[in-house]
């Protein structure tokens, strides 16, 4: 398998766990010592740091009923990026966001991960 198709299988891998909630098979995917960034100011906001502090996060993001809408994989030549439409509702708030989740590769498993979204300010008033 060439370095663009295990990116691709990675990160279909990734977003089938998530959406699964496939815990296991979340952190099976990362290294020990990876990191997941997100932008804003709220409670999934911040660097996570490590396999089971990024497995706690995707917990909490999906116990807010988040539904990760899968648009698009990309691959570059080394990492994998998921374009993903974001949606979840509350009574008082909610969730609209387009993101990428942008991967970085090393030895086939995620080492890094870093959110871009499209809405931050929607992101800061939902996850309160």
């Amino acid at each position: 398998m060439s370095t663009d198709e295990a990116a691709l299988t990675l990160g279909h891998r990734f977003h089938q766990a998530l959406t699964a909630r496939d815990w296991d098979g979340i952190r099976a995917l990362l290294h020990p010592d990876a990191t997941w960034t997100l932008p804003g100011d709220n409670t999934v906001s911040g660097t996570a740091d490590g396999a089971d502090a990024m497995v706690d996060r995707a917990r909490l993001i999906a116990s807010y009923g988040v539904d990760f809408a899968l648009r698009h994989v990309l691959v570059s030549r080394e990492n994998v990026a998921l374009s993903l439409h974001n949606t979840a509702r509350r009574a008082d708030a909610v969730l609209d966001e387009h993101l990428a989740t942008v991967c970085t590769l090393r030895d086939g498993r995620i080492a890094r991960i870093e959110t871009y979204l499209s809405d931050v300010p929607g992101m800061n008033a939902f996850f309160v």
